[in-house]
C-alpha cells in the first residue's frame, strides 16, 4: 500500500487477496482518488443520480484475471453508503475502469465525465 500524507483524505477497506475499496472523503479528495491514485485497470464507481464519493476498488499489482464478482459488489456497496442514497434499499452505482474517467478542464472539485460504465443496483453498506 501506499504511504503518504494524502491517504489521510480517503478510507480504505481491505478486502483480501490485495484487493481494497478506497472512498474520497469530500470532492477534493475525490479528485485526488480518481486522478492520482487511481490506476489504468483499477474500477472507480460512483452512485447514479446523487452526490457521493468517489470510490475505487483497487487491484493488486500481479493480478491477471477476471474481478470476483463479490468484490465488485462489496465496493459499491461501499460506495451506496458514502452517498446522500445511504438510507435507499436499492441504489444504482455506475462502475468502470480508471482509463475511462476524465474531467473537463475548468471542471469544478469532484466533477468527472465516464465512458463504458456498467451498473449495479445494491443495498448501501460497509463490511464489518
Amino acid at each position: 500500500m501506499e504511504t503518504d500524507n494524502n491517504l489521510k483524505y480517503f478510507r480504505i477497506f481491505p478486502l483480501g487477496e490485495g484487493f481494497e475499496v478506497w472512498v474520497g472523503k469530500h470532492s477534493e479528495a475525490n479528485d485526488l482518488l480518481s486522478f492520482k491514485y487511481t490506476k489504468q485497470n483499477d474500477l472507480w464507481f460512483h452512485v447514479r443520480g446523487t452526490s457521493g464519493s468517489h470510490t475505487i476498488l483497487k487491484i493488486p499489482e500481479d493480478f491477471d484475471g477476471i474481478i470476483p464478482k463479490e468484490y465488485i459488489k462489496t465496493a459499491a456497496e461501499i460506495c451506496a453508503f458514502y452517498s446522500k442514497a445511504k438510507n435507499a434499499k436499492s441504489v444504482p452505482v455506475a462502475y468502470t475502469e480508471g482509463k475511462n474517467v476524465s474531467k473537463y478542464k475548468g471542471a469544478k472539485s469532484g466533477s468527472v465525465v465516464i465512458k463504458g460504465e456498467k451498473v449495479i443496483k445494491v443495498q448501501p453498506g460497509v463490511p464489518d
